[in-house]
């Protein structure tokens, strides 16, 4: 009995401290957070919270729950205590945080190299298509210039500009797979993202890291069923518009240009024609993610539609993205991941030379005449616009521009992927990842030629139509790729003697690019009716007036590569790669390249002399050298000339083939030496965290053109590895978090980056004159030759401006100082005057939360650049001037003015037009509300407004200083000519969970 007893009062209190523990754990700004580690410190029980952030425990007894999570601080409380809600702050130090470095990861304290990560939040809260957009102005060292026309591919240049012929933007890798872009991609669906910047981090990459490397992740599940929905609307203008000329402004310049009353100055009709082709631009996306698993399987599926109806008329865009990105645990030692992603976009465009015809065409000239004709530049013996007459321009209506172009594009991208991990051994891990990408692209463009042809001129008719020309064309194009890529490697890691920890990566990879082709046919006199464009059955075969078929070559690589990572007594690193890479691009005996690199770090705050510095929470120095490459340059052009005659015997002449260029066996890929050097640091508690870097790059082996020898008989130029391209500079990253209360939290971050671009030598005295930036008027703007050496790549090169003389005509500086008026210039009078590559790049953040209110505001600006006004500069007879122009224009009456005297000649390409193109832009402002929870069946919701770009602060008198052009410094970009505008976005949105 007494036995008894005393079993009883041993038990006795376990059944009394007992219990079941459940709770909900939340973020600041109390949404759930899933998958939060809960862990009984005493009894080593566990769990993770689920989709609504609720967990359970079954406890003995009282016991120490610890909460955490990456991202957030973690938290100890008794089990008996409040537990409903946990509220985790963010974190206050990201050193335990983990950045993707390629072929693994690397907890950002360890990392000895420059590796720019942002969360997702980061990216996706500027509602813009493509996610690379919502980096500007938060990455220092990285220079991100957009087109906010629909479906357009930002221009993305890392640590400055290398290269002049090759392939410029980053190596991009989704999900393990190597792509050149990421438009396929919904913002919404990543969840990490980052930008590898220095040699060191880029030469596990080989030969396609020169121009750096962005890694994404996307989302994958965990925890119970999770959905969420992601749905905003919003409305796009025009940042900045041009004012015109009105009619009567136009009339009078026009006729001081002439030396005649031509025009009459009380005009009836004042058309505004940028008004004329646009519209209140709007967008629609509409994003449902579903997710969830448990340890055995996790699955993760998202689909988002976008749809935008552009400012410029009948300019349409739409896009459907489908992501399932799975995870199954098939044995203790092997997970098997999957990932899939479709997307298909249907694009309706318009050409952007309409900018410019509304910017040149009269105001006089009506959209419409009153008998429904469209508008044309006549103008009749009263001086009004009229549809007989004589012409006075050669635009056209822009109005009719749009109408009559009738373009439609539709574009599908695959990619999917396996990845499988096994564990060897304790420490020891084989992963496998193959990845894969197919893309179709196919187009029409119907061109209506007679109508085209009777809009012109309302005085013509449809029985005049010349009869040798086609009263339509038809011109289809269809495309499609294939690319595979799999990657085969082992990761050792291990801890010895408490002090050493090493990790080992080792594995091949091989690769295929470009295997695809490209159809194109024109064809002529079709029927109007689409449905009957088909060539099948051989109907509309006589109607083929051309047919061109382009097989790509598959570009193949194949390598190897090694990294080691070592920590000794968690104060020392060090990190060295080597990468040898083989390409199917170049001659047997240049195919092979080896790429090393080497990183050291000290974290200084972990020796013992250190750990008293008052203020001082952390410093790490960092310093690292690496040799990587550019494998996407310019192919040796081996070109055949047919139709050549020679002469036979004396006595007949016979078409022959000749070889037309010369080829360069040794030509290889352009290599990148960079040295780079910084210091991460934390001060005040924490509060105040900060990177530093500096960095020296030269590109070695860069590709131009050059010129045949004389003796060779050949005519066209090819590639030659000639020049030296150098960047130097430093970055700089700062970031204050703040606490006044429970209530209020608040950030302020910064960064800054200053670069310096210099084209270094060039060896070979057969450099063939590159010329670029065209004005359609038979200027130029930029040329890299022998003269450019010590100059910044995409610099101008123009005549000088100097004034005006006794009768308001534009001077011009020749070479010896002497001013003349443009008839007397040479092309040896041209000099260099700055870069549309940046001194300079910074972007400031602020954000706060307030109880269930969020704000944050992000800026983006430039220094050092300069833009050409190149509408502006494209002035022929008759056409439209701006209005700051027509109202103070050089008259004997008004020789104060700012502007010259009226004229109709073509200017040259001159400073007059080059303007500053520093700009210092608010990017977005979002201002979010959570709402209080109000159904059981949302455990989150959020409404939020979006002001993107809103307000700018610009020098330059055009629509914007930012202008991508074709993505190329040293021709289009920089230059204001058939631009699509800046747009003012904004937007309304919500975010459901359940």
């Amino acid at each position: 009995m007494k036995k008894l007893v005393l079993l009883l009062l041993l038990i006795f209190p376990v059944f009394i401290h007992a219990q079941n523990i459940s709770g909900k754990v939340v973020d600041k700004n109390g949404a759930p957070l899933v998958g939060v580690n809960v862990k009984a410190i005493n009894s080593k029980l566990s769990t993770i919270t689920d989709q609504d952030g609720s967990f359970k425990l079954n406890l003995k007894e009282v016991d120490d729950l610890q909460f955490s999570m990456i991202g957030f601080e973690t938290v100890i409380l008794k089990s008996n205590a409040t537990l409903n809600p946990v509220v985790l702050a963010d974190a206050t130090t990201k050193l335990d945080d983990v950045v993707i470095i390629g072929y693994g990861t690397r907890k950002k304290i360890d990392n000895t190299s420059a590796v720019l990560s942002l969360k997702a939040e980061e990216v996706t809260r500027t509602k813009v298509l493509n996610a690379v957009q919502g980096i500007q102005g938060k990455a220092a060292g990285v220079q991100v210039i957009a087109s906010d026309a629909p479906g357009s591919q930002p221009s993305v240049i890392i640590r400055g500009m290398g290269t002049v012929l090759g392939g410029r933007n980053p190596l991009y890798i989704v999900d393990g797979m190597p792509t050149n872009g990421i438009g396929n991609i919904n913002s919404n669906d990543i969840v990490s993202f980052e930008v590898l910047k220095d040699a060191s981090a880029l030469a596990v990459y080989g030969n396609r890291a020169a121009n750096g490397v962005i890694i994404i992740t996307t989302k994958k599940g965990k925890g119970k069923l999770n959905v969420e929905l992601d749905s905003f609307v919003g409305f796009r203008t025009p940042q900045s518009v041009v004012k015109m000329a009105g009619s009567n402004k136009y009339a009078f310049y026009s006729n001081m240009a002439l030396g005649s009353t031509t025009f009459s100055q009380d005009q009836p009709v004042n058309t505004d024609w940028f008004k004329a082709i646009t519209r209140t631009g709007n967008y629609t996306q509409n994003n449902i993610a579903v997710s969830g698993g448990n340890e055995e399987a996790k699955y993760f599926f998202s689909l988002g539609r976008y749809n935008e109806q552009a400012i410029l008329n009948g300019m349409d865009f739409s896009r459907i993205t489908f992501r399932t990105n799975n995870e199954f645990k098939i044995s203790k030692r092997i997970t098997l991941a999957q990932n899939l992603s479709i997307a298909t976009n249907n694009n309706q465009p318009k050409p952007y030379s309409v900018f410019t015809t509304a910017y040149k065409q009269s105001p006089i000239v009506p959209v419409y005449f009153p008998s429904g004709q469209y508008g044309v530049s006549f103008v009749g013996t009263n001086g009004f616009a009229s549809t007989t007459g004589s012409s006075f321009n050669n635009v056209g209506n822009p109005v009719a521009q749009l109408n009559f172009f009738d373009e439609q594009q539709r574009g599908m991208t695959l990619q999917g992927g396996l990845k499988l991990d096994i564990e060897l051994a304790k420490g020891l891990k084989f992963s496998s990842v193959y990845n894969t990408e197919y893309n179709t692209f196919r187009k029409y463009n119907y061109s209506d030629d007679l109508s085209i042809w009777l809009a012109a001129d309302p005085t013509r008719v449809a029985s005049a139509y010349p009869s040798g020309n086609y009263t339509n064309t038809l011109n289809r194009e269809n495309s499609r790729n294939y690319s595979w890529n799999l990657s085969n490697y082992f990761t050792f890691n291990k801890v010895f003697a408490q002090k050493h920890d090493v990790e080992l990566v080792a594995g091949m990879e091989a690769s295929s690019t470009g295997s695809g082709f490209v159809t194109t046919t024109t064809l002529r006199n079709v029927s109007p009716n689409s449905n009957y464009w088909s060539t099948a059955g051989n109907e509309l075969l006589q109607n083929v007036t051309s047919y061109q078929e382009i097989q790509y070559n598959e570009r193949r690589l194949n390598s190897y590569f090694g990294r080691l990572q070592y920590k000794y007594n968690n104060r020392y690193l060090l990190s060295a790669t080597v990468r040898r890479d083989g390409s199917s691009q170049f001659a047997k005996d240049y195919q092979w390249g080896t790429f090393p690199s080497v990183g050291l770090g000290w974290i200084a705050t972990n020796e013992d002399f250190m750990k008293n510095i008052k203020g001082l929470d952390f410093l790490k120095v960092r310093a690292s050298w690496g040799k990587i490459g550019n494998q996407n340059v310019p192919l040796n052009r081996q070109s055949f000339a047919t139709g050549n005659d020679y002469n036979y015997y004396m006595t007949q002449y016979l078409t022959g083939i000749t070889i037309n260029s010369q080829i360069d066996p040794k030509l290889t890929w352009e290599t990148t030496r960079e040295t780079s050097g910084g210091f991460d640091f934390e001060t005040l508690s924490h509060h105040l965290k900060g990177t530093v870097d500096f960095y020296n790059k030269t590109t070695e082996n860069a590709i131009l053109d050059i010129r045949p020898l004389i003796t060779s008989g050949a005519s066209n130029t090819s590639p030659g590895a000639v020049g030296a391209v150098s960047n130097k500079g430093f970055e700089l990253s700062l970031r204050w978090d703040g606490k006044v209360n429970d209530k209020l939290t608040y950030f302020v971050s910064g960064n800054f980056n200053q670069n310096k671009n210099r084209l270094e030598s060039l060896n070979s005295s057969s450099i063939s004159s590159l010329i670029g930036g065209g004005l359609g008027n038979g200027q130029y703007t930029k040329v890299i030759d022998g003269t450019s050496v010590g100059k910044a790549l995409g610099s101008f090169f123009l005549f000088d401006y100097a004034g005006l003389d006794a009768n308001g005509q534009m001077l011009y500086y020749k070479a010896d100082g002497s001013k003349v008026t443009q008839d007397a210039l040479v092309n040896a009078d041209r000099k260099y005057f700055g870069s549309v590559l940046p001194n300079a790049t910074y972007g400031l953040s602020f954000g706060m939360n307030y109880k269930n209110f969020d704000v944050t505001v992000d800026t983006y600006g430039t220094l050092g650049s300069k833009v050409y006004n190149g509408k502006k500069a494209q002035r022929f007879s008759g056409e439209n001037i701006e209005d700051s122009i027509a109202s103070d224009f050089w008259t004997a009456q008004n020789t104060g003015a700012s502007n010259p005297a009226a004229f109709n000649q073509v200017p040259v390409a001159s400073t007059y037009y080059l303007e500053s193109g520093n700009f210092f832009r608010v990017n977005n402002i979002t201002v979010g509300y959570k709402l209080p929870e109000f159904t059981k069946y949302i455990s989150y919701a959020r409404v939020y407004f979006n002001a993107i770009n809103p307000f700018i602060m610009k020098k330059f008198s055009g629509f914007s200083p930012e202008l991508l052009g074709n993505g190329n410094p040293t021709d289009t970009m920089g230059v204001e000519l058939d631009a699509y505008p800046t747009l003012s976005s904004f937007v309304f949105g919500v975010n459901l969970k359940f």
